[in-house]
């Protein structure tokens, strides 16, 4: 881990807070990078005060105004959370107000996957040749685990045979993003299909604790690129609608898997607004505002919202 040079008149407190953040278990190698541009902008407006101002922040943001949108949001979510922090110290230090990450024209809507093509993607998966082999058993596995848990690809690639925890139904993840670990409770039949995965794989293949979790036919770590391929092959036999002017992406399996959970949470009645913050965490983020991003608006999500409201309006404003 390489230590924060920051020289303006922050610095210290700079400092003080990237190893606040470091303990949280991620190394903010790339945060550092963002904080140390507003550093930047400090040190040459020759700027000496212990404390943020609003003229400060809007004079810095105006800077970056020229930036991508998403460029924009990434250094404002770092000068946010460092004023968050500096406020427990300095009362008058100003916290600004969360801006919003606006898509570009170009922008790629993900594809939210039904439960039939879910389905039938994980029957093409069963059915991948060469039948005998590990390899349809891996793949079904593989990705009936993304959509259950949301997990990033990568991290789902990363995974070693002793990062699951039968016992008590857990997946542990070593390097999410920024390198941050996490637990991850299963459900109870995501874990038994892991342990019979476990089991067929012991037959075929290295089970020691620190080989990985999903392998190819010739026992090697799955590559992304591997994935993707059969991926892509699978969504065609599924007849599943593949758009020409964009890529595919396995990651759409986590957006599915976000909107499949809201809608869950919807029908089951539970309080939206608090259970948030519990699907930011399972997914490995730092605030629900990145969340947001992978929530689309579905037409089973917003009848479900509907039906809450008329539900809400009939019960408190019509009496």
């Amino acid at each position: 881990m390489k230590n924060p040079n920051f020289h303006s008149c922050l610095a210290k407190r700079m400092e003080k807070f990237v190893a606040l953040r470091r303990l949280a278990g991620t190394d903010y190698q790339s945060q550092i990078k963002l904080l140390k541009y507003f550093d930047d902008f400090l040190f040459k407006k020759q700027l000496n005060s212990q404390y943020l101002t609003r003229d400060i922040i809007d004079r810095y943001l105006c800077t970056v105004s020229y930036l991508h949108k998403r460029t924009q949001y990434n250094r404002f979510s770092v000068l946010s959370q460092f004023c968050r922090y500096l406020s427990q110290f300095e009362p008058l230090c100003y916290i600004p107000q969360t801006i919003h990450c606006a898509k570009s024209a170009s922008s790629r809507i993900p594809y939210i996957y039904t439960n039939d093509e879910i389905q039938a993607l994980l029957r093409e998966a069963a059915e991948l040749l060469p039948q005998n082999s590990l390899r349809p058993r891996t793949y079904r596995t593989l990705f009936g685990l993304l959509y259950t848990t949301g997990l990033r690809i990568s991290e789902a690639l990363a995974l070693n045979i002793k990062d699951f925890y039968p016992d008590t139904k857990r997946l542990y993840i070593r390097q999410g993003k920024f390198h941050k670990a996490r637990w991850i409770p299963l459900a109870s039949s995501t874990s038994q299909m892991l342990e019979k995965y476990i089991d067929i794989r012991q037959r075929t293949a290295s089970i020691a604790s620190d080989s990985p979790l999903f392998v190819s036919l010739r026992h090697q770590r799955l590559h992304y690129s591997t994935v993707y391929h059969t991926f892509r092959s699978l969504l065609r036999q599924c007849h599943i609608p593949i758009n020409k002017n964009s890529s595919v992406r396995i990651h759409d399996l986590r957006h599915t898997f976000a909107v499949h959970r809201l809608l869950l949470w919807y029908c089951d009645g539970q309080d939206i607004n608090a259970r948030l913050p519990a699907l930011a965490t399972y997914m490995g983020h730092v605030d629900i505002s990145s969340t947001q991003i992978y929530i689309q608006a579905t037409s089973e999500l917003l009848q479900q919202a509907n039906q809450r409201f008329l539900t809400y309006f009939h019960q408190n404003i019509t009496k």
